[in-house]
């Protein structure tokens, strides 16, 4: 197990200070930043990179995502600590680790069966709870709806259906949609049972939504 030393602490805190310079507001989620070893996702060799803002690969053709592109989705969602969420895309497990600093009740799901096992080897070494699951994120995880909350960590050519109607009424979910080059962030809200809204913000870069609602999707 590694261990997070006072070095480690003092980058982090670095990183949370640009991240504030940056436009990130929501002292929770700053928090959670904070409170998130991000070294811990890496090798050791790569430690520098762990609290640099930005991307780095962990395989399988993945990312984890760039400190400030998970502090503004996790931003975007206005979580509570009983807000039950979905994270589409487990990938190495940071984004839920950060989830699980805000709220317990954190569903995530994997596409890719080796980043999944590996995601659960890590929460159990760390004896972190969210409820995990390998399958199609596009369809969201119906088993369980409805979510407060859904988070997409990968980027889609539309909004999958599937995921709005697992939305509570008053729930968003937060996903970036584009082509395979850009997408732009968008926050879908539930306002009535078949009545919704749509926010759009910036432009970001994501790794392609797979399965049956991703490039292949029914759209929204």
């Amino acid at each position: 197990m590694q261990t997070d030393s006072y070095r480690h602490r003092g980058m982090r805190r670095a990183l949370v200070t640009q991240l504030r310079e940056k436009g990130i507001r929501d002292e929770r989620v700053l928090a959670a930043i904070d409170a998130v070893p991000r070294h811990f996702f890496f090798e050791k060799a790569f430690l520098e990179q762990a609290y640099q803002d930005k991307a780095f690969p962990i395989g399988e053709g993945q990312t984890i995502s760039q400190p400030y592109t998970v502090a503004f989705q996790t931003e975007l969602l206005q979580l509570k600590p009983t807000d039950k969420v979905l994270e589409i895309g487990t990938g190495s497990g940071y984004q839920c680790t950060v989830l699980l600093q805000i709220t317990p009740h954190v569903y995530t799901i994997e596409y890719n069966r080796a980043l999944y096992e590996k995601a659960l080897l890590f929460f159990k070494k760390y004896n972190l709870k969210p409820y995990t699951f390998h399958g199609d994120g596009s369809q969201g995880l119906p088993q369980h709806a409805p979510y407060n909350k859904i988070i997409v960590t990968a980027g889609a050519p539309g909004v999958p259906k599937a995921l709005v109607q697992q939305l509570t009424v008053g729930g968003c979910l937060v996903i970036p949609v584009g082509n395979e080059s850009s997408q732009k962030m968008l926050r879908i809200t539930r306002v009535e049972e078949n009545e919704f809204t749509k926010e759009e913000f910036t432009s970001f870069k994501f790794v392609p939504l797979l399965g049956k609602s991703g490039w292949e999707s029914e759209r929204f």
